[in-house]
């Protein structure tokens, strides 16, 4: 209880910009000390911070919309997804995270047969109700406005449940020293819990991620399956894709 009231005081903080702690002790119905330990955890998770008389949204962690992250590297993002298709097969079910790049690969698994999509991407439903020959399977929960996705701890239990066979995810950044990181912790969580499930876990990621570092640490190279981006790249992280026998996809690795 207390984690789901945590995960929802900071959404509340995030969606408002700033709240007093009376404001917040009154709409989550806890006592002014409750809400003071509840508020010094959460700024441990960096995405808020005190100030006169409350908190405010850490504005440097604060994750862009879905919309402005779609618009990013848009071709490259394309590419991306045409060669993460080539991993679904017939008769399989896969899942998609609530990046901007992962629903890239709907359109080019319009003609597979038989296969069900696991997500808490609400765009990545609406694009694949376009299919008839998609199943979709709509993880529901508390809904984010800016990363338009659900979260909590019903999320989470649905998850765990569930059997795929192919995790599509994408990350805010990609260090060697950090491996695959998020900006936030509500995404961080429900990606850090489908990477832990054993399945073929496939990292969409454009160049600009490479060398980047956000936030949580939700999986590292070890625990990928491969590695779908639009160029070869940098050596060192080459070096680390073969040393973990992770599958490289991008247009110089494939015969076309």
């Amino acid at each position: 209880m207390r984690l789901n009231r945590l995960n929802a005081i900071e959404q509340y903080v995030l969606q408002k910009g700033t709240a007093t702690l009376e404001d917040l002790a009154k709409n989550f119905s806890v006592s002014a000390n409750t809400i003071r330990r509840d508020i010094n955890e959460l700024i441990q998770r960096g995405q808020i911070k005190k100030v006169y008389g409350g908190v405010s949204s850490n504005s440097s962690h604060t994750p862009l919309p879905i919309s402005v992250r779609a618009s990013k590297c848009s071709m490259e993002k394309l590419t991306i997804g045409r060669l993460a298709a080539t991993l679904v097969e017939d008769d399989s079910t896969i899942f998609l995270d609530s990046g901007s790049t992962t629903i890239t690969l709907l359109p080019h698994i319009a003609s597979r047969q038989q296969v069900t999509m696991v997500t808490h991407s609400l765009p990545a439903m609406f694009e694949a109700s376009k299919y008839p020959n998609l199943k979709v399977v709509a993880l529901g929960g508390i809904y984010n406005p800016t990363t338009s996705s659900y979260f909590g701890v019903s999320t989470i239990q649905m998850l765990t449940r569930m059997t795929m066979d192919t995790v599509f995810i994408a990350a805010t950044g990609v260090s060697l020293e950090h491996g695959l990181t998020n900006t936030t912790y509500l995404e961080a969580e429900i990606k850090q819990c489908v990477t832990s499930l054993k399945r073929r876990v496939v990292l969409m990621a454009d160049h600009s991620k490479f060398g980047y570092d956000s936030m949580i640490t939700f999986c590292d190279f070890s625990g990928l399956f491969a590695v779908v981006t639009d160029r070869l790249p940098p050596e060192p992280f080459q070096d680390a894709i073969k040393k973990n026998n992770i599958r490289l996809i991008c247009p110089e690795t494939v015969s076309y």
